[in-house]
């Protein structure tokens, strides 16, 4: 099994590949869309790039959930994730920092929780 190091080097590489970045802005912190410049349709492209660097399979949705917080899924309220919005973010993206989105909901920080860390831990538990 690789290290978390080994596997953080492989997750900068992907992103630098994918996002046209510095390999030194890709800090285990930085957000995919605030500090890289991702796009929506960059994520497909990271998706598909950790499923050849790492010889694994992501299903659609899986590292990157989608629709969760679209005002008709029933987990927004008044431009904020609801508690049952948030227990979805967890059993969905156990590898992400949703403690951190709990404590200021509102749908616009949604994307604060798409970082670099969330990406390893994620390809962490596929390789594990």
């Amino acid at each position: 099994m690789a290290s978390s190091e080994e596997i953080f080097e492989k997750v900068q590489e992907t992103l630098v590949d994918a996002l046209g970045v510095d390999d030194d802005e890709v800090t285990a912190e930085a957000t995919l869309i605030g500090d890289l410049g991702a796009e929506s349709i960059d994520f497909l492209d990271i998706v598909f790039r950790l499923e050849k660097n790492f010889d694994i399979k992501i299903p659609r949705g899986e590292l990157f959930p989608e629709n969760l917080a679209n005002a008709d899924s029933g987990f927004v309220a008044d431009g904020k994730v609801t508690e049952e919005g948030i227990a979805q973010l967890r059993e969905k993206m156990p590898h992400a920092d949703v403690d951190k989105f709990a404590e200021d909901p509102q749908v616009s920080n949604m994307s604060d929780m798409f970082t670099v860390d969330m990406i390893c831990k994620f390809t962490a538990s596929r390789l594990g």
